[in-house]
């Protein structure tokens, strides 16, 4: 897979009828290896094993609805009364953190309206505060640990 800028961990890749699967912690089964998917479970790892946050508050995939639109977030923080805090979405290492990222993930935040949001490509990652008294939002220089927000 792609070299990335996150910390290493106990990996779990098996062949499952010639696809390669990496074990996801938080859904607790294996699933398809793509390059998002690398991001996500490296990504998952760092917040958890490095940075303080709960597992129990963190979820995989998790469906939204948009009228008859169905939108997935990658991963979603709850806080201890399980309203979302934080959104993280991920890209390949090979897709560009641009504008286009930030809109999707500000589309569904339309519907969270959490406090942060965190797009990472494995190689870059960068945080937002939002504002919302102010209509506004600010990058934050490092992505908090569990126990700063």
């Amino acid at each position: 897979m792609y070299p990335i800028n996150l910390p290493p961990y106990e990996i779990k890749i098996i062949s499952r009828e010639g696809k390669r699967m990496i074990f996801d912690d938080l859904r607790r089964k294996y699933v398809a290896l793509t390059p998002e998917e690398w991001v996500r479970q490296h990504f998952v790892h760092y917040l958890t094993g490095h940075l303080g946050f709960p597992s129990g508050l963190l979820a995989n995939e998790v469906q939204l609805q948009v009228g008859d639109k169905r939108l997935r977030c990658d991963t979603l923080l709850y806080n201890k009364q399980l309203q979302p805090q934080m959104i993280v979405e991920y890209k390949s290492p090979t897709i560009t953190l641009t504008q286009k990222v930030f809109d999707q993930i500000s589309a569904y935040n339309l519907l969270l309206h959490v406090d942060y949001l965190v797009v990472s490509n494995g190689l870059q990652h960068l945080c937002c505060r939002m504002d919302y008294a102010s209509r506004s939002f600010h990058f934050l220089p490092d992505l908090p640990s569990y126990s700063d927000l």
